[in-house]
């Protein structure tokens, strides 16, 4: 399930999280590939002092989990740290898949890959993020602010940046849930509850579905 997060960060916190970026400097992405990466992975990263960079995984872990989309879209378990990325003039990230674990303080699952845009979609040219699913491609590039979160088993790449410069925040979480289509499932029993309450009230078919919802999500879940 691919799913937008409108307006994560607003544009004031988009401007501190700049303003702290630029007390740091950026280095090449490489360095943080995995082996089979490296070769396609033209974008840099973001490398500053300990307190800056905890301002802003603070801010930016705050933003995302506070989404009123975030925990019923993820059931998220763990989030690694998040990476700040930066594409220029021909820079951009090739055909790859997310490492399945990545270590931070332990090991970590990566079932869900997030991107958060930093930059408003008209200041670069290119640097659309594609996904590859069964053969088709769909293309993002959404606006400041906003976030996209995707399985991680998902073949994916960004464009070269043609002109501008391309800022997003990247991060990958373990999810309670490690099926995507799982899931989806419980997303969408939970949007339609949701739904119900909203335009019925607490109705029988609100406790059907609540029921349903809390059976699989205990029957489903990874502790």
């Amino acid at each position: 399930m691919i799913t937008k997060l409108p307006q994560v960060l607003s544009a004031q916190q988009i401007s501190s999280i700049i303003q702290l970026v630029e007390h740091g400097n950026f280095i090449d992405g490489k360095s943080t590939a995995g082996w089979h990466a490296k070769a396609v992975k033209t974008n840099r990263q973001w490398q500053g002092e300990p307190e800056l960079n905890e301002q802003i995984q603070q801010g930016m872990q705050g933003a995302l989990t506070q989404h009123p989309l975030f925990s019923g879209a993820t059931y998220a378990k763990s989030m690694m740290p998040f990476i700040i990325s930066e594409s220029t003039l021909g820079g951009g990230y090739g055909n790859h898949i997310d490492d399945a674990l990545m270590a931070n303080d332990t090991v970590l699952r990566t079932d869900i890959s997030c991107t958060v845009f930093l930059t408003p979609p008209e200041d670069y040219e290119g640097g659309e993020l594609v996904m590859n699913l069964s053969g088709m491609e769909m293309a993002f590039k959404l606006n400041a602010g906003d976030a996209i979160i995707y399985p991680s088993t998902t073949l994916h790449r960004v464009n070269p940046v043609t002109s501008g410069s391309r800022k997003v925040a990247l991060t990958w979480i373990e999810s309670h849930i490690p099926q995507a289509s799982q899931r989806e499932m419980l997303f969408d029993l939970d949007t339609a509850r949701k739904d119900i309450m909203e335009h019925q009230g607490k109705t029988d078919a609100f406790d059907r579905i609540t029921k349903t919802h809390a059976n699989l999500l205990r029957q489903w879940a990874m502790t």
